[in-house]
């Protein structure tokens, strides 16, 4: 990997856990619940958190935008979350979370001239980042942006998180990787366990299909592990994705993105240190 490469996935692991808070605070489904949601699990907010940019989307579009969701487990809650709240209603609830999501993790960290500066470089990666042809990116970077700093910069952590989402997606593809396929094929580099994939409602049929086209393929073994020309695959999946998330990064100097490297760090230790977010996801973050 070079180190541009490496630079990019480090701000990817930086900048995932400050978007994901989104997900699983408290005062986030406190929003939710308010708007109607169901919280007993966090799936009818999830999708209304998320594909609220996109406006009011039907099952197909989320289905595709965020891909590796089985088509039956989108229809159980797509276009069903529209009738609950609008997107607009969705995206003020959304930036109330944040708001108050942020204040209880970071206290008196908000409004601190380190925030304002962190958020004041992001800004500029984020408004260098193309999207064409970046659904979720493109949605997102469309949204004013707030003008509290600590808003500021989880609006700039989620357009480029979704851009390098949105890219993934594309490696992905190019890889001839199906939605299920690109979950075992993770789940056999030990991104992590496969039942942690289950959340993404594929079913063991499912799951057990899309092993057997990996292994008529070679990439992985009878057993859910991958081979060698799995993991080559899935690595250079790994590859064209920090490729493809790397541009709107150069707008930094090198000093410049070290001074956010530094700025990010505490808030990165506040959202891992407060147990929140899962120990594991289906993200590989750390594994691969």
């Amino acid at each position: 990997m070079s180190d541009e490469l490496g630079r990019v996935r480090q701000m990817w692991h930086l900048l995932e856990p400050l978007h994901a808070v989104l997900y699983y605070a408290p005062e986030a489904y406190e929003e939710a619940s308010a708007l109607g949601y169901a919280v007993d699990v966090r799936w009818p907010s999830y999708f209304a958190w998320r594909a609220a940019p996109l406006g009011e989307a039907g099952a197909g579009r989320v289905t595709e935008t965020f891909y590796s969701f089985s088509p039956r487990m989108v229809g159980e809650h797509v276009p069903g979350i529209w009738s609950v709240a609008s997107p607009d209603a969705v995206l003020a609830a959304r930036r109330r979370a944040v708001d108050r999501a942020y204040r209880t993790l970071l206290g008196d960290s908000v409004t601190a001239p380190e925030t304002a500066g962190a958020a004041a470089l992001l800004r500029r990666v984020a408004e260098a980042a193309d999207t064409t042809g970046r659904p979720l990116a493109a949605a997102n970077a469309a949204l004013p942006w707030p003008d509290e700093p600590h808003l500021a910069l989880w609006h700039a952590a989620t357009v480029l998180r979704e851009h390098r989402g949105d890219g993934h997606l594309a490696a992905l593809a190019g890889a001839e990787l199906d939605p299920v396929e690109a979950l075992v094929s993770f789940a056999a580099i030990g991104a992590a366990p496969p039942a942690v994939f289950a959340s993404r409602g594929w079913g063991d049929e499912a799951w057990s299909h899309a092993l057997e086209r990996l292994v008529k393929r070679g990439l992985a073994a009878d057993d859910g592990t991958a081979t060698e020309a799995g993991r080559a695959l899935r690595a250079e999946v790994e590859r064209r994705t920090d490729e493809a998330a790397a541009a709107p990064w150069r707008v930094l100097t090198d000093e410049e993105r070290e001074r956010l490297v530094e700025l990010l760090g505490p808030l990165w230790v506040a959202a891992i240190g407060s147990g929140l977010l899962p120990s594991e996801t289906t993200l590989g973050i750390g594994k691969v």
